[in-house]
């Protein structure tokens, strides 16, 4: 190609392909073509220099004009597709408020978080505070101030988890009853709720659970006011109409000591499996404060009396909701947690 005819046409089809190019991508891919090492046009300008002076002079002229154009028009062309590109970009970031929202899933309250929540907000209703301690515990906080000493066969039925010589995770709330009663003097109605330890795993007990222990001490309390609060409580979380019953029965901290059992849930008191077919379900222990218990604290039990109560959470939490395995509790299985 060496004459001014054959640049006309390649300039006339190096625009076209230009004018055609639809993105960037086509568009680099005619720069490459048109102007590139191995393009017609350079081919023509490397061999200008073989050409006769009089023919190289416009053919060399022509040759230049021609790449000139084409470079332009590849410039121009590369500014209106990038401002497209930055168009499309900016409407695809738009919100567009005709279109359907978008559902997000929520969250639900654990179970557990529920249940202890709503045990809490009842003995609020009945005068009672909300107390806390640490779950790393003495042995004396969890075991000997409630009348447990290093003899008491009641040590080994806790399975106790050590950290220390002397240091433990508890394995009750009963250790804030201790720690509330050595810093206030009565009354006092307290509740403590929180983590409790134990060496225990199947589908009715957890090596980790919640449990709530409650107490009350004044002057001149009751075995009757224990049964009111108690039976007001059940009244309360299960229904007006559930019946509830006390059984004789034995803890170390108090004296006496009874376990309360609810009508069963599962048939209404007529006999299940669940049941046993007793009808009944134990659900707490709970008692009078033992008179050693109140010395360890300085009260005179000669003046004060009390009683105390403790429960699992996830005991109630089975019950209200008849679930059968207290490992669902803590597997996080989102199909079962949906269902609350």
């Amino acid at each position: 190609m060496n004459d001014t005819e054959s640049l006309e046409s390649l300039r006339n089809e190096a625009l076209a392909a230009i004018g055609a190019a639809v993105d960037l991508k086509e568009l680099e891919a005619a720069r490459v073509k048109y102007l590139g090492r191995k393009s017609a046009l350079l081919a023509v300008l490397r061999e200008v220099g073989q050409l006769e002076p009089e023919k190289r002079a416009v053919v060399g002229k022509r040759a230049n004009e021609v790449k000139k154009d084409v470079g332009d028009a590849l410039d121009h062309r590369e500014g209106d597709l990038a401002a497209r590109a930055r168009e499309a970009a900016s409407l695809a970031d738009t919100f567009d408020l005709t279109l359907p929202g978008e559902r997000f899933r929520t969250g639900h309250v654990h179970p557990l978080a529920s249940t202890a929540e709503e045990i809490v907000q009842i003995f609020r209703s009945m005068g009672f505070e909300v107390a806390d301690g640490p779950e790393i515990e003495t042995e004396y906080h969890n075991f000997e101030a409630l009348n447990m000493p290093a003899f008491h066969p009641a040590r080994d039925m806790q399975d106790t988890f050590f950290v220390g010589d002397d240091l433990l995770l508890r394995t009750h709330t009963s250790n804030v009853q201790i720690r509330a009663m050595k810093t206030r003097k009565p009354p006092l109605s307290v509740l403590a709720p929180g983590r409790v330890y134990r060496r225990d795993s199947d589908i009715t007990h957890s090596p980790m659970f919640h449990q709530i222990e409650g107490f009350m001490v004044d002057e001149r309390i009751t075995l009757g006011h224990l049964k009111s609060v108690l039976s007001s409580f059940v009244r309360a979380i299960f229904g007006k109409a559930r019946k509830v019953r006390f059984r004789p029965s034995y803890f170390p901290f108090v004296e006496p000591g009874a376990e309360m059992d609810v009508e069963c849930v599962m048939c209404d008191g007529k006999g299940c499996r669940v049941c046993k077919s007793s009808g009944w379900l134990e659900i707490l222990g709970a008692g009078m404060i033992h008179p050693k218990v109140l010395a360890h604290v300085g009260y005179d039990s000669e003046k004060y009396t009390g009683f105390a109560f403790g429960m699992g959470i996830e005991r109630v939490a089975m019950l209200r909701h008849r679930i059968s395995d207290i490992r669902l509790f803590f597997e996080n299985d989102v199909r079962f947690l949906e269902q609350f």
